[in-house]
């Protein structure tokens, strides 16, 4: 229903108007970071983008939390985390930091650049990244799972303090934290180690009233380092502005004196884009829609995104927590079909179904493993057979009883403004029950349907596979434990999430994940890593339907620059570490 709405939003807009190690190399790094005080700031033009964000009175500036305001792939204008990892040749690009290296096999160095200061005036020192830090350990996030400690040594040089060598906590620390200002976290950040000082940990009621006063918390505004802020007396339900601050020490790098901001899914969007309201848009238009940009001459660019939506279980409703009966359905649908009814040329198949992107497969498992992985291809007659081995028969009307006589049939939740996953669940009702599991799709709201998932109230639903990072450790994180706390054991414990058993016959997924990461040595890492493709792979605790790439829409009216199809840029991924973000920071999109 979704996707025909959208074909007929298309034609009545149509009608109404006819994204050091060492340092990064010169020529894939940001302008580098000045140590003098901020050069004026070329002005000109406006660029027009479209991210979703929280609706009134929801929408605040406490980043950390839920609603807040984090513009995530412009993030990096407003909060920066302090590197960039560019894919194509393993650097690191300056945003927040200036450069980083080992001091030792556990102690990570960081400088940041001098004379930076913040939209209030206040200067950015060291202390802010040490106070981001206490907040993020208040919220227990993963970095500080490895993370002993985060100290200032001067007002430019903050040491992370390893509790063992890791290849994946640089990521963590670099690029997965935005850097927020003292002025407004210090005194959150002082109460954090107030409780760290008195022995309290997260199990702790103290510490628990804590996290419910944070998430309480309200600024006022939000305080940037970046070259753009958020002008609050512009925020509607509809659209925000932000402003360029020329005080920033990365003013001189962007060549915009505005974004323009529109909120909203796809169906908000489209007409946007095709009354060329919008210079870039990253929403996963479905086909009818990306057929009409290009007929219209509108580009379409797709870099790979490298997870995508997969079929979610609860496991706490049979019979879907048993492996045989997932394996079933994954044989019974057709992804390359989903994906293509979804997306078009951007929803592909996986070849290997191991919970990470088909590219990140070919470097990190071994050829023996890589043979042995089940593509689940297409096939209905395999599917029955499973079925049927494990007791299950079709009653009359074509529908399967389970090996308890009960009908199986459920449904299937996604979030409804995402067109792309609602056209993929619209058509996997369909698949499945055609097939004989008789399923009804209903669309959730899309701020919605996350919580829905994290509090257990689902029976099958689309969520995300894989994550946006060159390890793949952080897509088996993503897979096991994002939706599945209560059983992980990682994040909120009250939620039950998908309620997957970590421990499936002699394989447990957690120690495994953790192996993944753990240490500097690669091999071992691949080894964990191959263990886990193969373990996933056999018991599918969700079921990738296809790997997404972008159909990002970059009409060419404000902004000129975009580098042609095929540049490495792009091997950073739509919202991994974006192309959209590198391509401003180094000023190469400009004002047309």
């Amino acid at each position: 229903m979704k996707l025909r709405l959208s074909t007929l939003l298309l034609v009545l807009v149509l009608l109404v108007t006819a994204c050091v190690a060492p340092a990064a190399p010169a020529g894939d790094a940001a302008p580098a970071a000045s140590d003098a005080a901020p050069a004026a700031a070329a002005g000109g033009g406006e660029m027009h983008t479209a991210w979703p964000y929280a609706k009134a009175p929801n929408g605040h500036f406490n980043t950390f939390v839920t609603d807040g305001y984090a513009m995530e792939i412009y993030h990096w204008f407003l909060e920066p985390a302090l590197f960039m990892y560019m894919w194509s040749d393993q650097s690191w690009m300056p945003f927040a930091g200036k450069e980083w290296k080992w001091e030792n096999e556990t102690t990570l160095r960081v400088t940041i650049p001098s004379g930076a200061v913040w939209s209030d005036g206040s200067k950015y020192t060291s202390q802010d990244i040490v106070d981001t830090f206490s907040i993020t350990r208040l919220l227990n996030s993963a970095e500080w799972r490895n993370l002993s400690e985060v100290k200032a040594v001067d007002e430019t040089t903050v040491d992370f303090i390893l509790k063992e060598p890791s290849t994946t906590t640089p990521r963590r620390v670099l690029r997965q934290v935005w850097i927020r200002a003292s002025s407004t976290y210090g005194e959150w950040a002082k109460k954090v180690n107030d409780l760290v000082a008195a022995g309290k940990t997260p199990d702790d009621q103290e510490w628990k009233d804590a996290v419910t006063e944070f998430t309480a918390f309200r600024p006022d505004d939000m305080v940037v380092l970046g070259p753009y802020k958020i002008d609050k007396a512009t925020i509607t339900d509809s659209q925000m502005t932000l402003n360029k601050v020329p005080t920033s020490f990365m003013a001189d790098w962007v060549k915009f004196d505005k974004i323009q901001n529109y909120n909203g899914e796809t169906p908000d969007v489209t007409p946007l884009i095709l009354a060329g309201e919008v210079d870039y848009a990253t929403h996963g238009f479905p086909v009818a829609t990306e057929k009409e940009y290009i007929a219209q001459g509108i580009r379409i660019i797709r870099a790979p995104v490298y997870s995508g939506p997969a079929l979610y279980f609860n496991h706490t409703v049979h019979p879907f927590e048993m492996k045989e009966v997932r394996q079933a359905i994954a044989y019974a649908i057709n992804k390359e079909e989903n994906g293509a009814v979804s997306l078009g040329d951007s929803g592909k198949a996986q070849k290997y179904m191991a919970g990470v992107a088909d590219d990140l497969v070919e470097g990190w498992v071994d050829a023996d493993t890589k043979a042995k992985l089940n593509s689940y291809a297409y096939d209905v007659a395999k599917a029955e057979e499973i079925l049927t081995g494990l007791g299950f028969k079709k009653d009359a009307d074509g529908v399967w009883m389970d090996d308890k006589g009960a009908r199986m049939e459920y449904e299937l939740t996604a979030p409804a403004e995402f067109a792309d996953w609602s056209a993929a669940a619209e058509n996997l009702a369909e698949q499945l029950t055609k097939f004989g599991i008789k399923t009804t799709y209903k669309g959730v709201p899309f701020q919605q349907h996350p919580l829905d998932v994290a509090d257990g109230k689902f029976t099958l639903a689309i969520r995300g596979w894989g994550a946006g990072n060159p390890h793949p450790q952080f897509a088996y994180e993503n897979n096991l434990r994002t939706s599945n706390p209560a059983m992980s054991g990682v994040g909120d414990p009250t939620k039950p999430g998908m309620s997957f058993n970590m421990v499936q016959g002699d394989v447990d997924f957690n120690a495994l994940i953790d192996e993944a990461g753990a240490g500097a040595d690669l091999e071992a890492q691949k080894a964990a890593v191959s263990k886990l493709a193969a373990a996933y792979n056999d018991v599918l605790p969700e079921i990738p339907l296809w790997h997404r790439y972008g159909n990002n829409a970059a009409p060419d009216i404000r902004v000129t620059g975009w580098p042609a199809d095929g540049d490495p840029v792009y091997q950073n991924g739509t919202y991994a570490d974006p192309f959209v973000a590198v391509l401003l920071a180094k000023g190469i999109l400009q004002p047309k």
